[in-house]
């Protein structure tokens, strides 16, 4: 018998090449990301010093800064 586990979240490096963006941005977010002049970064789950990144959140960040091309 074979077990699938899914996934569901990611660590900090699968979120950022997940995103297409460094590391460094998402830590940037995560520690400025809630001042008015800087855009938030995708939300997160912190569980201690440990932080991960649902998929979903990181799809929903990514759809939030779609852009239309205006022909």
């Amino acid at each position: 018998m074979t077990t699938t586990i899914h996934r569901y979240t990611l660590n900090e490096q699968e979120a950022a090449a997940h995103i297409g963006m460094s590391r460094s941005f998402l830590r940037h977010r995560r520690c400025e990301g809630f001042l008015d002049n800087k855009p938030k970064g995708p939300s997160f789950i912190r569980i201690g010093r440990t932080i991960r990144y649902k998929i979903q959140d990181l799809e929903n960040w990514l759809n939030m800064h779609k852009v239309d091309a205006q022909y």
